[in-house]
């Protein structure tokens, strides 16, 4: 019996709580690919020396006697020789997340995540977007043959820069809301995933179902009825409001999709009537109780010792999908976050779009989906401006462009004047700039007179005093 090639994995940021030992597990349950090397890359010693342990345990456990991993703090020596390479990082740790979210919050900006558009996600796509373009360089020069799956927020425009940046890496951007969602809608209606036939396009976190059938029914005007039911609506608020008014199912919790537009956080009032029921349905600022885990040394020690076993099933996550796919030629259908190129035909060329993708040992092709119902995609593009400005605004390392993505951030604009938004702005990068590339050092943003008098109630919110 002919000897099985062994696949080489990286995994940058493999020194995270839960989602590498999650995708180690998920790859290791295809048999094909239970040999599979690991190189782990985290820059954080104490970190990745858990996830070495993790991941040993979980070959243990899954007797998973042919597989090996190695540690590495040089993501360039994990790549070389590398077949796929996942992407999964956080620059700048809490420490970024929280001045991104507490600042704008002072302003009467109030996120809950804020790591896909809005002043958070500007802010991190300009401190994560030249890491991001960094590995893809390493991996054209080392392992030019590499899939990169990137898993790493905020998905859209990260992609974008690197598609831009090194135009040959081939690169998929990976998320788990189209399964959620399809998933959750098969279950309100009483069916399982696998007896519907559904399609599914936009952009990462703002993707819409436009078709839902089960043998042939149209399953839309159903999920329209439910919409309007108040027990699920309260539980589902921002996105069940988007298929009352616009006919359509929407990817992404609603707690995430209340901060891509300005109908639901405008205000205390605003955020209470649309986020009720905590985290999951967009608490203010829930993104710093995920990040904030002084307990993540006990949480890792737990898992490496099997007090909090891995579940050693295969999950949803589409990456060990496409590794199966692509070694094997066996054919999956994922939803992946690419260049658009005309697959979406009334969405700009050089947005980074969300569809369909056939995957086989030809890699990940996309499927084209032509035009989305007009007022859909017009949503989208409200976004796509942003993160056009965001990704230009990071390769020009050019505050005043910073500056400008903000004023087209559909929530921030809702609240706050241009003056405020310069204000606020400025105010970011200075606390970021322990965070962002040296090319943005000794750079400010311009200060530019104001010609009205602001109320002392609100210079009172602005300062925080």
């Amino acid at each position: 019996m002919p000897e099985r090639k062994q696949t080489r994995v990286a995994i940058i940021g493999a020194g995270s709580l839960e989602f590498s030992s999650r995708l180690t597990a998920d790859i290791l349950s295809y048999e094909r690919l239970s040999n599979t090397h690991f190189a782990l890359v985290d820059v954080d010693a104490e970190r990745l020396e858990f996830a070495g342990r993790i991941v040993g345990r979980i070959f243990e456990e899954g007797d998973y006697d042919e597989a090996s991993f190695s540690l590495h703090q040089d993501r360039r020596q994990a790549l070389v020789g590398a077949d796929f390479v996942i992407s999964s990082i956080l620059v700048g740790g809490y420490d970024a997340i929280e001045r991104e979210i507490d600042i704008p919050k002072r302003y009467g900006v109030c996120q809950a995540i804020g790591d896909t558009l809005t002043p958070g996600g500007i802010m991190r796509c300009l401190r994560t977007l030249p890491v991001q373009v960094g590995i893809a360089e390493d991996i054209r020069e080392l392992a030019p043959q590499a899939q990169l799956l990137n898993y790493t927020n905020p998905m859209s425009m990260l992609c974008w820069g690197m598609y831009e940046a090194v135009p040959a890496i081939k690169l998929v951007g990976l998320c788990h809301s189209v399964q959620g969602t399809s998933e959750q809608w098969a279950r309100r209606l009483g069916y399982d995933i696998g007896e519907i036939n559904f399609r599914c396009a936009g952009i990462n976190h703002q993707a819409w179902i436009t078709h839902f059938d089960r043998d042939g029914e149209n399953l839309l005007p159903a999920i329209r009825e439910l919409a309007i039911d108040p027990k699920i609506w309260q539980r589902d608020t921002s996105r069940l409001e988007y298929i009352k008014h616009f006919g359509f199912p929407v990817t992404e919790s609603s707690g995430h999709n209340s901060e891509y537009t300005p109908w639901f956080r405008k205000n205390p009032e605003m955020v209470e009537r649309y986020c009720p029921g905590g985290s999951w349905n967009g608490a203010p600022g829930f993104i710093k109780e995920l990040y904030n885990r002084p307990d993540w040394r006990e949480t890792m020690e737990k898992m490496a010792s099997w007090q909090t076993p891995v579940n050693l099933s295969r999950s949803r996550e589409y990456g060990s999908q496409i590794i199966n796919a692509m070694v094997t030629g066996e054919t999956e259908v994922i939803y992946g976050n690419v260049k658009n190129n005309g697959l979406i035909s009334n969405l700009p060329a050089d947005a980074c779009v969300e569809v369909a993708c056939l995957v086989d040992k030809n890699g990940v092709q996309p499927i084209n989906t032509g035009d989305l119902p007009e007022h859909l995609a017009a949503i989208n593009r409200t976004q796509i401006n942003v993160q056009k400005l965001a990704v230009l605004a990071s390769q020009t390392a050019d505050p005043e462009i910073v500056f400008q993505a903000m004023c087209l951030d559909p929530l921030t604009a809702s609240i706050l004047t241009l003056d405020e938004i310069r204000e606020m702005t400025a105010e970011l990068l200075e606390a970021h700039h322990e965070f962002l590339p040296e090319a943005f050092l000794g750079k400010k943003l311009v200060d530019k007179p104001r010609l009205y008098a602001r109320s002392a109630e609100k210079a009172q919110s602005v300062r925080g005093s």
